[in-house]
């Protein structure tokens, strides 16, 4: 078996309501799908969804970066992923969501062909259902009360609350998330690099009478430095996120001791093997993981869900929610994530097949 074509294209679908985070209103989910064909028909499907500001490639670079990709690898085993990486770094030393959108097709036309789950590629699954968390975007107080009582009765047990910057507004709005849930959703906050670095530490302590499980990359990605200086002086976990980019990034936040967790993503670590190496990798240093993207499709969330399920290290509340946004999918089945739970496939492949009139609609100009 030998691979033919690789294309990609870029969808733009709709979310259901506009997505308030601290890097501005979400209304569209533009993301990059990657179609693999081998000489004998079989084709495997792989999907990234950047989100401006969080990931520095635009689905124009991304969609680029498999082109530049694509003719290293026409002509070579498709089975053999390990080989396909090294060729891909060989061409080009960046481009990672580029080679994770390709390294995830390879995996689902190679679950395909062979008519197992790729959970069975990466070595099998610890647990058959994977625990979501739910998101509170950077809203008025009231607002992300109302929104944490309606994931609580929807049976979600772990949600994220967004802050942006060091106003009293975002102690408010966890304040009131937790006088609406009391004790029965565990709570995480995320940062996304917008605290003041001589603010960080006050403003964090400050949130410690809300019980909070972690806080999420308070300072600018760069500052591993400051992330250390921040998690000594503080009392609640701290997780890397944006700073969480290669491997050798993630051995100098060890060295550091710069975070008590971290959090990977396929998209941003260049695909699967390379996410569970350093999700193995954490663990061997003592970190807790936490894995997913906030956004994106259903092969993407499948993808990282699938890795969720293979690390005992992963935490509970995988953050791959993205389907849960939008208002329709390229799926012919959309995964249902409604009650904060996926039960993984055991279809040959991600477990999901792309609907050929769907990918019609929502692909852009054809490309």
């Amino acid at each position: 078996m030998r691979i033919v074509g690789i294309e990609s294209m870029i969808v733009e679908v709709p979310l259901k309501e506009p997505v308030t985070g601290v890097h501005g209103v979400t209304t569209v989910q533009k993301s990059v799908l990657v179609r693999v064909t081998s000489d004998d028909g079989v084709e495997g499907w792989g999907d990234v969804d950047p989100t401006p500001g969080y990931t520095l490639e635009s689905v124009d670079d991304i969609a680029s970066g498999v082109e530049r990709l694509a003719p290293a690898l026409r002509g070579s085993d498709p089975f053999n992923v390990q080989r396909a990486l090294t060729t891909m770094d060989e061409t080009s030393r960046e481009a990672f969501e580029a080679k994770a959108a390709i390294e995830m097709a390879l995996f689902d036309l190679k679950g395909k062909a062979l008519g197992v789950p790729v959970h069975s590629l990466l070595g099998g699954r610890l647990i058959d259902e994977v625990f979501l968390n739910a998101w509170i975007g950077a809203v008025p107080p009231a607002q992300a009360a109302r929104e944490a009582e309606e994931w609580a009765a929807r049976g979600f047990t772990t949600a994220k609350i967004k802050i942006s910057g060091g106003g009293s507004e975002g102690i408010d709005r966890v304040a009131a998330v937790r006088a609406a849930v009391g004790s029965r959703m565990a709570l995480r906050v995320d940062f996304n690099e917008s605290l003041p670095p001589g603010e960080a530490v006050a403003f964090i302590n400050a949130l410690v009478p809300y019980d909070l499980t972690l806080v999420e990359q308070p300072v600018r990605r760069d500052r591993i430095d400051l992330l250390a200086e921040i998690r000594r002086r503080i009392t609640i976990p701290l997780m890397a996120d944006e700073s969480v980019t290669s491997p050798a990034s993630l051995i100098e936040i060890i060295k550091r001791e710069a975070a008590d967790i971290v959090k990977v993503k396929a998209m941003k670590q260049g695909g699967l093997l390379r996410t569970r190496s350093m999700i193995d990798c954490a663990a061997a240093a003592g970190l807790r993981v936490v894995i997913g993207h906030g956004f994106g499709l259903t092969l993407s969330t499948l993808a990282e869900a699938t890795l969720a399920a293979t690390s005992s290290a992963v935490l509970p509340g995988c953050e791959a929610v993205g389907p849960l946004k939008m208002s329709a999918d390229v799926v012919a089945d959309p995964v249902d994530l409604s009650h904060g739970v996926v039960k993984l496939p055991d279809s040959p492949g991600l477990g999901a097949t792309v609907d050929a009139a769907a990918l019609a609609r929502y692909r852009r100009n054809g490309k």
